[in-house]
């Protein structure tokens, strides 16, 4: 509820300054996120060439893949977008499987995680974000319920990575196949300078293009424009969707922002920026996410559509189990047959 406060709060704010926007830095930023999105999946792509190198790897159908996941994220909490993402890279990629396409979106966030870890110490250092003994005073559930009860987050988190860990042992002892699948997504981090030329490129990219989108909508909304500022928005942004419990981190962002920014501009101000920003982006990530489905699948209603697949391959039964020849054990040859003997002639 103090989310969805917090969000209808900043929504309001949005209205009434709905009428200063400037266009022109909005439609730029918009492009901008538009070009951030379509790197990362060049990198992605790259990441599936390599644990696929013998099959076609189209970039409009992890184009495709990818947005629709983006889309569905914009409006679902718990990033339920990443199942949809999932279900249509497999479904417009024959010849992958559900582990290995999984395994290569940990490679994908390998990148990220590094540098937003370390944009997050930089922005704590310069105190642009809420000490712990701010965070249970913000309207946020995300973070003040965590700092409010510590003790069943960790409890609920080990719980969490337990039931992970017991999981994995459980596949990799049980289930060689499945090993060797999730094994092949980690496939171009055997390769650190085609890892570091077609994905971390990229996804340099990307960044650049998520830091000057930021600091474009800022400056459409009217909010001072620095090192500081930006760097706080983007760095908020990456936290917000680290505990999705809402569709966006809607509510968690504007909470931290305001903190953010105090000082900088008014809370009104700033609340229209941080959910303008974020209406405006969800806006064109739905666009062209649901646009991406119906592409793939012929339609919107992608949750009919894995249904209707599921009883289709319930009703066809269970696919017969892969019989690889052991390595190391050449395939038995067909011996040529005898040649046909002679009569003996007669003395």
């Amino acid at each position: 509820m103090e989310d969805l406060r917090s969000f209808l709060d900043a929504f309001e704010a949005f209205a009434r300054h709905l009428a200063g926007v400037d266009l022109w830095p909005l439609f730029v930023a918009l492009a901008l996120h538009f070009l951030r999105l379509s790197a990362r999946v060049r990198g992605w792509q790259n990441i599936l060439r390599a644990a696929y190198p013998d099959l076609r790897i189209p970039y409009r159908t992890v184009f495709g893949s990818y947005f629709a996941g983006v889309g569905v994220n914009a409006i679902a909490p718990a990033r339920g977008g990443d199942v949809v993402r999932l279900y249509l890279a497999k479904h417009g990629l024959p010849g992958t499987t559900y582990p290995t396409i999984m395994s290569t979106l940990v490679v994908e966030t390998l990148f990220d995680f590094v540098l937003a870890t370390s944009l997050f110490l930089v922005a704590l250092q310069m105190g642009l974000l809420p000490g712990l003994g701010d965070l249970p005073a913000l309207p946020a559930f995300d973070w003040s319920f965590a700092v409010r009860h510590p003790t069943l987050v960790a409890l609920l988190a080990s719980v969490v990575v337990a039931g992970l860990i017991l999981a994995i042992t459980w596949a990799s002892r049980h289930v060689v196949a499945f090993k060797e699948r999730v094994k092949l997504g980690f496939a171009i981090l055997g390769d650190w300078k085609a890892f570091t030329t077609k994905v971390v490129s990229w996804q340099a990219v990307s960044w650049v293009c998520r830091i000057l989108a930021t600091g474009f909508f800022m400056k459409a909304f009217h909010i001072p424009v620095n090192v500081e500022t930006v760097l706080a928005v983007v760095v908020v942004g990456g936290l917000a969707t680290t505990m999705p419990f809402t569709p966006g981190g809607a509510g968690t962002q504007q909470a931290v922002v305001v903190f953010a920014l105090s000082g900088w501009a008014s809370r009104s101000a700033i609340l229209s920026f941080s959910v303008g920003m974020q209406v405006a982006t969800a806006a064109l990530n739905v666009a062209v996410g649901f646009a991406a489905i119906a592409v793939m699948l012929g339609t919107v209603r992608w949750r009919e559509h894995v249904r209707g697949d599921e009883e289709l391959r319930r009703r066809r039964g269970p696919d017969p189990p892969d019989a690889p020849e052991p390595p190391g054990i050449p395939a038995p040859t067909a011996e040529p047959a005898p040649a046909p003997s002679r009569p003996a002639r007669r003395a």
